[in-house]
């Protein structure tokens, strides 16, 4: 029986004869079912659609999908001295993707910022082993295909080896997570966000949504607390969700110029 991927957002679905009736996360108000109506690809007809690609993101090498598939999602690879730390997900782990991130040193452990990034995980945990898969639990209603290594972590920070932490910020969902990578940017300090933070256009700011699609902004308090979360962190570059959607350098004063600038803005009367 095939596995099911959700077109609109890339989520992976277990194995079954019919597609299933409705995706749960493009059917929650942060996303939306494609206008057309739901739509379903197997891995097999994914697979002969798209191929991968491999890019230099500032030091770190980024995989994607071409074409551009569901919201155009690509991951990351957070290397170390026993394997990568997979950043995010794409929904499709192809042949050339394993021989691609095997090149690198292999893969020791994914890291999910929120469900829209969930994609292939599963297939990728496997290829590799079973590699665990670090979701916040406070999404787990999210996950579409359960996976015996899929760690539902709790509380608010995880260690996942002396220069990769993950801390819980909240904001875009309950356990929207942001990665800091204490060894990036050439020992500066690295934060990779997802859109829990979006990279702006001018790639000198960052902001906050409870949902992009439909344009409902974060409240204050939400957005007061993803701050208070990084405040303690070092970093001096920030990854964002999209290829060329960082910023290189500065990035902490960014951040901390960016929550000013939107907490002004929404506090205007």
């Amino acid at each position: 029986m095939p596995l099911w991927t959700c077109e609109q957002c890339g989520a992976q679905f277990p194995a079954s004869a019919e597609p299933p009736a409705s995706c749960r996360i493009c059917e929650d108000e942060r996303q939306f079912v494609n206008w057309k109506g739901q739509a379903w690809a197997t891995r097999e007809a994914l697979a002969r659609s798209h191929h991968l690609v491999g890019r230099d993101e500032l030091g770190v090498v980024g995989i994607g999908l071409e074409p551009s598939f569901a919201i155009g999602q690509r991951a990351l690879l957070v290397p170390e001295r026993d394997g990568c730390v997979m950043w995010d997900c794409i929904p499709l782990a192809t042949d050339e993707a394993i021989r691609h991130v095997a090149s690198l040193g292999g893969l020791k452990a994914i890291a999910i910022s929120h469900p829209h990034y969930y994609g292939a995980v599963a297939d990728v945990s496997d290829t590799f082993g079973g590699v665990p898969i670090y979701l916040h639990a406070d999404d787990r209603a999210f996950v579409t295909r359960p996976h015996p290594s899929i760690v539902h972590w709790t509380g608010d920070s995880l260690q996942i080896s002396d220069d990769v932490l993950l801390v819980r910020t909240g904001g875009h969902f309950a356990g929207a997570t942001v990665l800091h990578w204490r060894n990036g940017a050439q020992g500066r300090g690295a934060l990779m966000v997802g859109d829990i933070a979006t990279v702006a256009m001018d790639r000198r700011h960052v902001s906050f949504m409870y949902s992009y699609p439909n344009y409902i902004p974060l409240n204050a308090a939400a957005v007061r607390r993803i701050s208070e979360a990084v405040a303690p962190l070092a970093f001096d570059r920030i990854y964002g969700a999209w290829w060329d959607r960082n910023i290189e350098a500065g990035a902490k004063a960014a951040f901390e110029a960016s929550v000013r600038r939107y907490l002004d803005a929404i506090a205007q009367v």
